[in-house]
């Protein structure tokens, strides 16, 4: 029987409220910096919710005019992380073998502003104001397809979503790509930009947004008793993954192994959450036998933990079903809390968070719990960065998703 082959991150990318690279979005976590802010537009005025985090540093900074035009504001994040991230594993230009790479790449909900204002176009000035460009830009695959003609990816180009679940989701599917030969290095995460009217209208509208318009920078408080909601973000991530024999060969710097992938539904609702956390308790369960992991080596867990009265509980349950008496032992951390809700984008982002955390060992903190929640009774990282202990450890990047989705990633210290 044929070895599984290991799967490896050899480069991570990132355009965030807290920085506009990798490295920037890093230090704003340490720093337990938070990203949210109010909304300056004339729009936002009426809107019930008046802030969000948008990211540091605008597209316009990175791309070309001729770029921003052509692309989604979804797809300008995905491209911009992207590129750092194939530059930081070490590569140059396009691919030397396009038939061994994909791309995985994935939204939430795909170029709505795009589609928005196009609509507006149509009806202030009529049917020939809509852009050529217009169904190539909103297209929810967008993303992913530049990021794939930008390296001439020909192994693949795929673009998974499942709302909120979508980022991490792609980093799985991305893994089973690799194991499963199709390609030796895909780039995978995903990207989110909905800060705009509807989208928050309608968020805030299902009771899912934090509607703290005086003090944004609080705003998303994770497990905190007066949690009420979480905080609209934007942004990408990306991270390269490699077969850990194609980075040997190459010498390739690498940051940790993605031993483990967890799928699972809830079939319950929707938008809520099952509240005994079931579902996710299975994909824990199966991200750690997929990674051959037992309970007491996982020392960190980067939580989903958007700020909700019910989803922060039920992942708290269903983490303490799974860990048992070892949970104790697990540094968690709710990231969310500093560069707020990325939607789609929000795993990906988190897992380069995650690999980090393992490559530097250090578990960044969660901010803004004034109280913590009686009924979370696990060890929270707060306020300030923890050491992560020496020797080989696992980490878990957990993200659900509107609709049931779970997915939980396993991260091995190398």
């Amino acid at each position: 029987m044929t070895a599984r082959k290991s799967v490896v991150v050899t480069g991570v990318g990132a355009t965030t409220p807290l920085g506009g690279d990798a490295t920037s979005f890093w230090d704003g976590l340490l720093a337990g910096r938070s990203g949210a802010r109010n909304l300056t537009e004339d729009w936002a005025a009426d809107l019930p919710v008046r802030f969000a985090a948008r990211v540091a540093v605008e597209p316009s900074e990175h791309l070309k005019p001729v770029e921003m035009r052509r692309l989604d504001r979804s797809a300008q994040f995905a491209l911009i992380a992207a590129r750092e991230a194939w530059k930081d594993a070490g590569f140059e230009g396009k691919f030397a073998e396009p038939g061994r790479l994909g791309v995985m790449v994935g939204s939430g909900i795909g170029g709505v502003t795009t589609l928005l204002n196009a609509y507006d176009a149509l009806l202030a000035k009529g049917p020939r104001a809509v852009g050529p460009r217009t169904v190539p830009m909103l297209m929810p695959n967008s993303p992913a397809a530049y990021v794939g003609l930008e390296f001439d990816a020909r192994a693949g180009v795929h673009a998974p979503v499942s709302a909120c679940a979508t980022g991490a989701e792609a980093v799985g599917h991305a893994v089973e790509m690799i194991r499963s030969g199709r390609a030796d290095v895909v780039l995978a995460g995903g990207t989110e930009a909905a800060i705009h009217p509807l989208p928050i209208a309608a968020f805030a509208n299902m009771m899912a947004l934090s509607k703290d318009n005086d003090d944004p920078e609080h705003a998303s408080r994770p497990f905190d008793v007066a949690r009420n909601g979480f905080v609209l973000g934007e942004g990408s991530g990306i991270l390269v993954l490699e077969s850990a024999e194609h980075a040997a060969a190459r010498g390739a710097r690498v940051y940790a192994e993605v031993a483990g992938v967890g799928f699972t539904a809830d079939s319950h609702d929707i938008a809520q959450p099952e509240p005994t956390g079931r579902g996710v308790a299975e994909a824990l369960a199966f991200a750690l036998a997929d990674a051959d992991l037992t309970p007491a080596d996982v020392r960190h867990l980067n939580a989903h933990a958007t700020s909700t009265p019910l989803g922060d509980l039920a992942e708290i349950k269903a983490f303490r079903k799974i860990l048992g008496d070892d949970a104790e032992d697990v540094a968690i951390s709710a990231t969310k809390s500093m560069h707020g809700h990325l939607l789609g984008g929000t795993g990906a982002i988190e897992s380069v968070a995650t690999v980090l955390a393992l490559y530097h060992r250090q578990a960044p903190p969660t901010i803004n719990i004034d109280e913590l929640d009686p009924e979370v009774t696990l060890d929270i990282v707060r306020d300030k960065p923890r050491a992560l202990p020496e020797g080989q450890i696992a980490a878990l990047n957990d993200s659900f998703g509107f609709g049931g989705h779970n997915v939980v990633l396993a991260f091995r210290s190398v």
